[in-house]
């Protein structure tokens, strides 16, 4: 596999040249750190397949280890949650759209691929077609649009070339808008494979996956402690886990068990071991997100738990158009996991839920045999490579 060189040349819009090089030419935008992660995976595919591809663009550290000075890392920048933050940088990503579109149209690549990032790159490849570039424009990862904007996908049909998608549904979905669509399949499925091991789940000990973000923790953390006394009381031989993604988040939790008057849980807590644990524990609760899919490839019996600011929950409800938050049970049409939203993430909820799965092993495994057969539709593997064929095959 060819790597580009480490020292390239200057940007594009910072010199307004055009390169000429052999092999095809791709500008690649993603703005979050697993936008990084898949689109690097994505180019070393499309390398392996055509060594001579030069990349340029805008991304992150790992797509910048292929690309080099030519693929300038933003993510610290790029990476804006909520819309009040967005708003607040509005100027830094109108010049941001402004620079690539420079960049576009001084270069005239083979393809301009947009890995999700949907504020950004829906408004990016708008701009391009308005504009008038000639060049192919691909989207890697879908934006869930389905959930909230489903009117979005006529635009999208009307600019894009291509839909490389990684849920099944999805390829339906917007081909009736007469977009062209191909499933890749789900990259969690390969990264899952080299992340098993041989454990074996230990019975009685539940395992407590609160998120990764402050917030989320504050809102469900408690709840967790609390549902552990409800499980102590049905089954008092129960023990207790707790995923904390970095050390900054264990001492949070530590310091809310020591609030509660539990410090019995200051044993509980673990970092940096949520794909260990998720393979160990009998049963569990997990924070709504990509966690919940990680649980799922992995086989754990779960409980969805959400909780969110009221305005912020109400907000949701008006825009989204989904009757189930976890992706298990978007994709089968039908909760196979219980999900424990908001007002329903009770501690007595949460207590008794987890009481169900470590006292009725036919429920336990019928919920693991779900979760086979729902996962088993994200495909077998080789998301990455079957997405770089779909990109070299619309490139000719």
């Amino acid at each position: 596999m060819k790597r580009i060189s480490d020292e390239p040349a200057a940007p594009l819009w910072a010199t307004g040249e055009r390169k000429t090089e052999n092999g095809k030419r791709i500008f690649i935008v993603a703005g979050e750190i697993s936008g990084d992660t898949h689109a690097s995976g994505l180019m070393r595919e499309i390398l392996v397949q055509a060594p001579d591809t030069h990349f340029r663009g805008l991304g992150g550290p790992r797509m910048w280890e292929i690309a080099g000075q030519g693929m300038e890392d933003w993510l610290e920048s790029a990476a804006v949650l909520g819309l009040v933050e967005v708003l607040a940088r509005y100027s830094y990503f109108k010049q941001r759209m402004a620079d690539c579109l420079t960049a576009v149209e001084a270069e005239q690549p083979d393809a301009v691929i947009l890995v999700d990032y949907p504020g950004f790159n829906l408004r990016l490849a708008k701009a391009i077609r308005d504009r008038g570039i000639k060049t192919r424009l691909l989207y890697y990862i879908s934006p869930q649009v389905w959930a909230w904007k489903k009117g979005r996908i006529k635009q999208m049909a009307k600019t894009l070339d291509l839909m490389i998608c990684i849920f099944p549904f999805e390829k339906t979905l917007y081909e009736k808008s007469g977009l062209r669509t191909e499933f890749a399949g789900h990259p969690m499925v390969d990264r899952v494979q080299t992340l098993r091991r041989p454990y074996q789940r230990e019975p009685g000990l539940v395992g407590w996956f609160p998120g990764s973000r402050l917030n989320e923790i504050k809102r469900l953390f408690p709840v967790m402690l609390e549902a552990a006394k409800v499980i102590r009381r049905s089954v008092p031989e129960a023990r207790f886990v707790v995923s904390a993604a970095n050390e900054g988040l264990a001492s949070e939790m530590r310091a809310m068990a020591e609030a509660a008057g539990m410090t019995e849980a200051l044993r509980w807590i673990e970092t940096g071991t949520v794909y260990d644990l998720m393979q160990r524990v009998e049963v569990g609760a997990v924070a709504s997100g990509t966690a919940t899919l990680e649980a799922a490839c992995f086989g754990l019996p779960y409980a969805l738990v959400y909780k969110v600011a009221w305005p912020t929950y109400v907000a949701a409800k008006v825009v989204v158009r989904i009757k189930f938050i976890g992706i298990i049970n978007v994709l089968a049409g039908r909760e196979v996991v219980r999900e424990l939203v908001q007002h329903l993430c009770s501690s007595d909820r949460l207590g008794a839920a987890m009481v169900e799965l470590l006292t009725e092993p036919a429920k336990r495994a019928a919920l693991q045999q779900e979760l086979a057969e729902v996962v088993a539709t994200l495909g077998e593997g080789g998301a990455y490579r079957r997405a770089a064929q779909a990109v070299l095959g619309a490139l000719g």
